[in-house]
């Protein structure tokens, strides 16, 4: 009996083994299959939602449609802001569906989140287009993981760091209570006492939220000269269009839009959003190449696209040029040709993909143009300043990734 309990026991660890195999075996030669995830009916959703289905819909379709004679698919999925909805997808994703690239992830908690998952099962990558802590490429980076289009390290480098230069010495925060808020703080704040400012005072709203009074007059009663909306989408949107209720721009004090898409210009309108000064990674409007790709996402979704929408096209399209060239799917190879193959596209006509995951690239200082100074639908921003790529990011050796520590 006990040999027979045995022989039992290695027959049925054999055919599991052999099916994990052949299952591996499947995944590797099957379609390859690319899943967007992201905020498609709430506070991100114009931001990023449908339009970063299609942005990566066209980078397949520019493709060709295949890969390594196989068919490219597309999943796409809600997380609804949601950190455990979005393991719960993803889990699926690798484990049911085979899925070789997880794209776009909004919300910084989820994309954390989604890069343990990833760190764990070590089957695909995630490229972070719409998620912003620099966390995630430093103290959390991953070996599956890469952040494409910004994060707050860079808009603490254009934004921060641009206005203490013009005076704006004091500063008080208005943070989303989440991942996202309290790097953004974090990382401006940063920039803004190395630049001789000084930080009165902060206040952490939920998120999302609708009413920002008392917020707001707690950022009135500071004096600061400068109050930080360390929030995006629907809550950056609210914070304005409040602020302009309590008259606090007209009282001297002036608002920082750390992150604000386009999507929330345009929400806004001109007359709201004029003269605001924030740092993007993308502009529609740059140069021909980018009006030419805009045009043909205009064509698809009755909208110019925000900068995550470019980041999730650039970033797709990367990936698959690296699963050409790899000859393979294997996560780890592919990354590693991804990182070798320079990034030149009308997204970054100069991008290079670090060690630690970061993808470096020029950022852009603008302003919102006023009413006046508008001369097209869409022509809402004027380029103050290119932000060279090694200027905007941070440099890796003081990220404090594990596995690229000490490097340049």
């Amino acid at each position: 009996m006990k040999s027979r309990s045995g022989f039992t026991f290695t027959v049925t660890a054999l055919a599991a083994a052999l099916a994990l195999a052949s299952g591996t075996a499947a995944a590797q030669s099957g379609p390859v299959k690319i899943g967007v995830i992201n905020d498609q009916s709430s506070i991100y959703s114009d931001l990023s939602g449908l339009g970063g289905v299609e942005a990566a819909r066209m980078a397949i379709e520019d493709a060709g449609g295949s890969v390594l004679g196989q068919k490219i698919e597309l999943l796409s999925a809600d997380h609804q802001n949601k950190p455990d909805v979005a393991t719960s997808i993803v889990n699926k994703w690798l484990d049911v569906d085979n899925v070789d690239l997880v794209s776009d992830l909004p919300n910084s908690s989820a994309m954390l989140a989604v890069q343990e998952v990833l760190r764990q099962k070590k089957k695909a990558l995630v490229i972070v287009s719409t998620g912003a802590t620099s966390d995630f490429t430093g103290s959390k980076c991953s070996p599956y993981g890469m952040h494409w289009t910004y994060d707050t390290y860079a808009l603490a480098a254009g934004t921060g760091r641009e206005l203490v230069k013009q005076g704006g010495d004091t500063w008080y925060f208005l943070t989303a209570d989440y991942a996202f808020g309290h790097a953004l703080e974090r990382d401006v704040s940063n920039f803004v006492k190395a630049a001789g400012g000084k930080v009165v005072g902060a206040v952490r709203h939920p998120f999302p939220n609708q009413d920002f009074s008392s917020f707001l007059l707690q950022a009135q009663a500071s004096k600061a000269k400068i109050i930080g909306m360390a929030n995006a989408g629907g809550d950056t949107i609210n914070t304005i269009k409040q602020a302009a209720e309590f008259g606090i721009v007209k009282g001297g004090q002036k608002l920082a839009g750390l992150l604000i898409f386009i999507s929330d210009v345009h929400s806004l309108g001109l007359k709201a959003a004029q003269g605001i000064v924030l740092t993007t990674g993308f502009y529609w409007d740059r140069d021909e190449e980018t009006r030419k790709w805009s045009r043909r996402f205009f064509e698809r979704r009755k909208a110019m696209p925000t900068m995550t929408h470019g980041g999730v096209y650039s970033s797709v399209s990367h990936y698959l040029k690296a699963v050409k060239a790899a000859g393979t799917k294997d996560p780890l190879k592919v990354a590693a040709k991804m990182r070798e193959i320079p990034v030149k596209d009308f997204f970054a006509p100069n991008g290079k993909v670090r060690e630690d995951g970061r993808m470096v690239h020029d950022m852009y200082l603008v302003q919102v143009k006023t009413p006046e100074e508008s001369k097209y639908a869409w022509d809402y921003y004027k380029i103050l300043k290119t932000i060279p790529g090694d200027q905007a990011f941070r440099p890796m050796a003081d990220g404090g990734c594990p596995h690229a520590s000490g490097k340049k």
